[in-house]
């Protein structure tokens, strides 16, 4: 395991949808929402790339306002899918090919469905794949935990955001070390 290079480190939000995190326990929820907005703050400070997928968006909604302002701001795309692998949809995988990147960091929902799916094969591919436990959420903790079993064994690293934050970072004392500070407080 090599250190976290935002340049190299791309940030996929899987489906972090209105209808779906309705249906979330609401701790779940909180968790979600601040380790990808926490990612996402920190991705635009430091350079990492991003790509957001929504599933469904007619019947699930678009993702969350939060998330949606600060993927518009970093001018992240948004892309729809029906698969539950952002993997096997066509314009997913290759925007995440473009991107050209070692590491790619994944957060949102489902844990045992969409994300563990995307996980499995981002693994394959010559990726590091890193999942913030703090990142992930389903509807039932069970499901959340036996997902994240399935992403380790399928080859990812579990973590959390701030060990990706910080590990981005490398040191203290920097103007983006004290606005990331802010952040995680």
């Amino acid at each position: 395991m090599e250190r976290l290079v935002p340049s190299s480190t791309l940030v996929l939000v899987i489906d972090v949808q209105e209808r779906l995190a309705a249906a979330m326990p609401k701790e779940q929820m909180a968790n979600v929402e601040r380790s990808a907005s926490i990612l996402l703050e920190a991705a635009k400070l430091l350079g990492a790339k991003v790509i957001a997928t929504e599933q469904y968006p007619q019947g699930l909604g678009p993702t969350i306002p939060s998330l949606a302002q600060k993927l518009a701001a970093l001018q992240a795309p948004r892309l729809p899918k029906t698969t539950f692998s952002a993997c096997d949809d066509e314009a997913i995988a290759r925007a995440i090919a473009e991107h050209d990147v070692r590491n790619v960091v994944v957060v949102g929902m489902e844990t045992h469905v969409c994300v563990f799916q995307t996980v499995r094969d981002l693994a394959k591919k010559p990726f590091e794949v890193y999942v913030p436990i703090d990142g992930v959420a389903s509807r039932r903790e069970d499901h959340r935990e036996t997902g994240l079993v399935l992403c380790e064994r399928a080859g990812a690293i579990l973590t959390t955001t701030e060990s990706i934050v910080f590990d981005w970072l490398k040191q203290a004392g920097s103007d983006e070390f004290r606005a990331i500070s802010k952040l995680v407080k």
